[in-house]
């Protein structure tokens, strides 16, 4: 690779050619303030638009500042970074950007981290000039039962739109107007769930202000815990223990599972179950479909319907309703762990309890923020009365552990609750991309050939690679399997399969990066692909150390489906643990 040199700031230093003038200072030790930049490392890409222009610079002999993330460096160029035209532009720019920006810190939900808060304490700004003449731009605020939408304190930084049409190439936001009236907004200026919005939130996660925000339960959560004619239980999900300490100084990957339980005890909840237990349940219920599936196949019935897609991630399921009408009777029929627990709770477990499901509350702890979205969806509901009432996030579960004043990381671990929080390894690595089918195949393979699995680990189906292919051999059948995550990989493995190009029995999907340890509802990893990792391999060590790691062998599965459920695929098993799928109405 050709190299050059440059000067930055009195210092001679040598970078590849095409470099930009950002990652050459900071390869470098200097740090140059940013707003709309991102470097999604995990992803591959990065947004550097140079819009904001915090981050200009001086280069000798051009008559304007350069924004640093956009502009190349060239052999001989002569760079200041932090010079007083340079330090005046930046802070004029974002008295700018301030001007036309609510005065609401104290009550946004992004105080604190927000970068436009930090940026203007570093550039120490303690008054906003008014722009003469100037009004602020004001507009409809959008509220969806996933995210929140303000576009007042949208800054255009288009990291929002990078995300969502370059990574998951959902296509649901884009710029409108110009100059002071310019935002990000869904297409044709409509309301979030009017748009192919499938609700991931990765736009959120990498907001760099409040202009996007999670829709926010836990207020109506601490009222039910205050109302002694409410039984509150809890279940959480696989991801949310391999994040969860990051909140709370530890490092990234540190298993917190047993603090968490009691931590959520210390908050009230009446019982605190695991929503690996549910994951177990969909193994059978989804392990079992693939085996119908592909015996009739194998015995030459044409007319089943392969691949059968993994139906657990409730974004990647509003994706495919939305682009991939013609495919809606491939799914898997399972609902979702989130959905087949609640369901289980207020009927089955209200039953053992002998109260009104309505009496009963179902919280979930997710690292999503489409299970918001799916918690409300309709079919998910008996007579108006929600299966899962409230889906918070990770973070919002920390949030409320620091508001109760618990001090979390000196609690002593707990064990969930019985019935429902019994789990196995396979429950486990639903967290991770490929987790959901290798659960699958562990059980599939023994209830396919009858015979012990020697091997339990399908490291095979492992990776954070975005598109993964492999073929698991059933004692002389050949199962392909394909894997992808981020719903811009789905789409080119689905386009793949219309096209005839792959021809697999099992896909498995998931809408984030790494699957569900990348949600949206997570601590923030800024594109960290090192944070992805940490978390990937901590999910594998619980599963690792699981004395029970494949789902058919739980104990209390195996007891619901013979005092309650029947087998696997009964009437009374797709009555309460499957679904069904819709076409989106195309605006």
């Amino acid at each position: 690779m050709e190299k050059i040199q440059v000067t930055i700031d009195n210092k001679v230093v040598e970078v590849a050619k095409g470099t930009t003038i950002y990652k050459a200072a900071k390869d470098n030790g200097i740090d140059i303030p940013t707003l709309c930049y991102l470097n999604l490392d995990h992803l591959k890409i990065e947004n550097r638009p140079g819009g904001c222009r915090v981050c200009v610079v001086e280069v000798e002999g051009r008559r304007n500042l350069a924004p640093s993330c956009s502009t190349e460096c060239s052999d001989g160029m002569v760079i200041r970074t932090h010079n007083v035209r340079v330090l005046n532009a930046r802070k004029t720019v974002l008295e700018l950007i301030l001007s036309d920006h609510p005065k609401e810190c104290l009550i946004c939900s992004s105080s604190g981290n927000c970068d436009l808060q930090k940026l203007s304490q570093k550039l120490g700004i303690r008054e906003i000039h008014a722009v003469e003449n100037a009004e602020m731009s004001t507009y409809r605020k959008d509220f969806s039962p996933a995210l929140r939408r303000d576009m007042d304190k949208c800054i255009m930084c288009r990291r929002c739109e990078t995300i969502c049409n370059d990574i998951q190439t959902v296509g649901a936001l884009s710029a409108v107007n110009r100059g002071f009236m310019s935002v990000v907004a869904p297409a044709f200026e409509q309301d979030l769930v009017d748009s192919p919005c499938t609700f991931c939130g990765q736009c959120v996660a990498v907001c760099p202000t409040g202009a996007l925000t999670p829709f926010d339960d836990t207020s109506k959560i601490i009222r039910a815990l205050a109302d002694p004619q409410k039984t509150v239980i809890v279940q959480t999900a696989p991801a949310v223990r391999a994040a969860l300490g990051e909140e709370f100084g530890l490092q990234p990957g540190t298993l917190v599972t047993g603090k968490m339980v009691a931590a959520l005890r210390q908050l009230g909840f009446d019982k605190v179950f695991d929503t690996d237990f549910a994951a177990d349940l969909t193994i059978m219920e989804e392990g079992t479909e693939l085996l119908n599936r592909l015996t009739k196949f194998l015995s030459g019935d044409k007319s089943v319907k392969l691949p059968l897609l993994t139906s657990c991630c409730p974004a990647w399921v509003n994706f495919f309703e939305e682009f991939y009408q013609d495919m809606l009777d491939v799914p898997s029929t399972a609902r979702s762990p989130q959905q087949m627990f609640g369901s289980i709770a207020k009927n089955y477990f209200a039953e053992l309890l002998k109260i009104k499901r309505e009496d009963l509350v179902v919280v979930s702890i997710m690292p999503c923020l489409a299970k918001k979205f799916e918690c409300q969806r309709e079919e998910f509901a008996t007579d108006g009365n929600p299966d899962v009432d409230f889906s918070i996030s990770t973070r919002e579960l920390a949030s409320l552990i620091k508001s109760a004043n618990i001090d979390f990381n000196s609690l002593e671990d707990e064990d969930f609750d019985r019935p429902l929080g019994e789990s196995t390894g396979a429950g486990v690595i639903f967290g991770v991309t490929g987790g959901v089918i290798e659960a699958a195949v562990r059980t599939a393979y023994e209830l396919y050939t009858g015979e012990k699995l020697t091997k339990i680990d399908f490291t095979e189906l492992r990776g954070l690679e975005g598109i993964r292919m492999a073929t698991v051999n059933f004692n002389g059948t050949q199962i392909n399997i394909g894997i992808a995550h981020q719903l811009g990989n789905a789409r080119k493995l689905l386009d793949g399969i219309r096209s005839g190009m792959y021809h697999f029995h099992a896909i498995e999907i998931m809408a984030c990066p790494g699957g569900c340890i990348g949600g949206a509802g997570q601590p923030l990893h800024h594109g960290d692909s090192n944070i992805i990792k940490a978390r990937f391999d901590a999910i594998y060590r619980e599963d690792a150390s699981k004395t029970i790691r494949k789902s058919h062998e739980n104990p209390y599965i195996i007891k619901l489906y013979e005092e309650y459920l029947g087998k696997p695929m009964s009437e009374k098993a797709h009555h309460l643990l499957h679904t069904h799928y819709f076409k989106k109405d195309k605006n």
